[in-house]
């Protein structure tokens, strides 16, 4: 297999629905090892159509499919103490983190950038949400159409 761009990168993915997931996908596709870690009710787009065969079921999502090609997947639950160990050790290889939690929800779980940077630190962490992580708008929900609107394509 030939050498690609991102080899020997690794990358813990903690995004969900699309946004997130897609840009863990684009690393993994250059190459990067990308281990995606899902709530033990599995990420909420294994729900979205289509599905494979039109059956709705979990393994059956193509967009599920085609946003985690190339990753490896873990659950956790990042709640209990078990979780969140078991994440500390995850970092100990990680070079890169991918979360788009609702800002806040990392430093409520007590794995901000200032707890995983005191495990790791040469981590890189990525945030994406939907407004950023600071400022007047951080806190708002948004859908395609508000960017839209917001960003003047509208």
């Amino acid at each position: 297999m030939q050498d690609r761009a991102l080899q020997g990168v690794h990358v813990l993915d903690l995004t969900h629905h699309v946004a997130g997931p897609y840009c863990t996908k684009l690393l993994a596709d250059f190459g990067a090892e990308v281990i995606k870690v899902e709530r033990l009710q599995g990420d909420p787009a294994r729900s979205l159509p289509p599905f494979a065969g039109d059956g709705p079921h979990p393994e059956r999502s193509l967009l599920f499919a085609y946003l985690n090609t190339n990753k490896k997947s873990i659950t956790l639950n990042l709640k209990t103490h078990t979780g969140r160990s078991l994440l500390e050790r995850l970092l100990a290889d990680t070079h890169i983190l991918v979360e788009n939690f609702s800002p806040r929800v990392m430093h409520s779980l007590g794995i901000d950038y200032d707890a995983l940077s005191a495990i790791n630190q040469s981590l890189v962490m990525v945030s994406i949400s939907n407004f950023g992580q600071t400022g007047p708008y951080r806190d708002y929900k948004a859908a395609d159409i508000i960017h839209y609107a917001l960003g003047g394509l509208m």
